[in-house]
């Protein structure tokens, strides 16, 4: 029985896209685990980017939840762990990453040479670019105004408010997912989108065990998606998610799309359903343009990566035996996320 918010009303025309866009990057997902060429024959989806349903599936989560996380685990201390994820997170790029720890060794806190680090990076951004183009990284604040480059801001914002100002003790400690939100949207350039993505990483690790149901913060991009499949309302965005996730085999049926195939006993959490609302805004560019919500173009296409995924999850999930016998063949595509 679909529960009623008397102030949430979905746009059934639209809405449905949601739904469809769920299930078919899904089977997108199973297909490539079971080494198809032909993933999908929605031409939208064939020629742009789009993350999958599951965060924790693409590409640069995968890495760091494997390499950064968990391949190190017993020569970290957990303090080592939030600090290399959040380190990680400021670039938010695998090359950058591997670049430093190529030329520094393992990244732990005694390790950490924030001087040697810009320096390496100064190097790098010569000929090759240090931040992925996921999110928007904002490079103003009257904090560090005085430094040159992007790099350098954040690398003493990292120093200076969360190693040095006790926010690594504080998140050790935090009692919720929405606490550690607050500290890290405390910092500077931090605001909420990026403060609930790294939260949501560091809660990949070991460390940090709360509910992904716990939390929603809906970024830019999922606040379009709302717009475009929702009547206006009162009730917040993170309202609306939640409400999506109360009735969503309810929907399914509705729009004919029960036929959905999870992660093995893992549903999509608030995380992930936040994360479609921003893939089904960019499906719908292309596919309902009449739709003037935000953007009105699809900036990147799909280009398959050479370097393959062999799926790791958080050890926490219990899934991994699981997914192991289900895709057997590595994903050698990407599809990652763009604004």
């Amino acid at each position: 029985m679909m529960e009623n918010h008397k102030d949430i009303i979905p746009n059934d025309e639209v809405f449905r896209y949601y739904f469809y866009f769920m299930q078919e990057r899904m089977n997108m997902f199973w297909r490539k685990c079971e080494g198809c060429t032909t993933l999908t024959n929605d031409p939208i989806l064939r020629k742009y980017k789009f993350t999958n349903v599951y965060r924790a599936c693409d590409r640069v989560s995968q890495y760091l939840i494997r390499h950064v996380i968990y391949e190190h685990i017993n020569d970290c201390s957990e303090e080592d762990v939030i600090a290399r994820i959040l380190l990680f997170k400021i670039f938010n790029k695998i090359e950058t990453w591997e670049y430093l720890e190529r030329n520094t060794g393992l990244i732990t806190l005694k390790t950490i040479d924030f001087e040697r680090i810009n320096n390496l990076l100064m190097k790098r951004m010569a000929t090759k670019p240090i931040f992925n183009n996921a999110y928007m990284m904002t490079g103003t604040h009257s904090k560090y105004n005085h430094l040159k480059y992007k790099h350098e801001k954040w690398l003493a914002m990292l120093k200076q408010e969360i190693v040095e100002g006790g926010v690594l003790q504080k998140i050790e400690q935090a009692k919720s997912l929405e606490e550690i939100y607050q500290l890290l949207n405390s910092c500077s350039f931090l605001g909420g989108f990026l403060s609930y993505q790294y939260a949501t990483d560091l809660n990949y690790s070991p460390y940090i065990n709360f509910s992904e149901n716990s939390f929603v913060k809906a970024g830019i991009g999922a606040i379009r998606g709302i717009r475009k499949c929702f009547m206006p309302t009162k009730a917040s965005n993170e309202d609306i998610i939640r409400f999506v996730q109360d009735n969503i085999d309810d929907f399914r049926r509705k729009y004919g799309y029960n036929e959905f195939v999870p992660l093995p006993c893992h549903e999509p959490q608030l995380i992930d359903l936040q994360n479609c609302f921003c893939e089904t805004d960019k499906y719908l560019r292309a596919k309902m343009p009449e739709l003037l919500v935000g953007n009105v173009r699809i900036k990147q296409t799909y280009h398959p990566s050479p370097t393959p995924i062999h799926y790791y999850f958080p050890d926490k999930w219990n899934i991994n035996n699981k997914i192991s016998d289900l895709c057997s063949q590595p994903n050698t595509t990407e599809l990652m996320i763009s604004w």
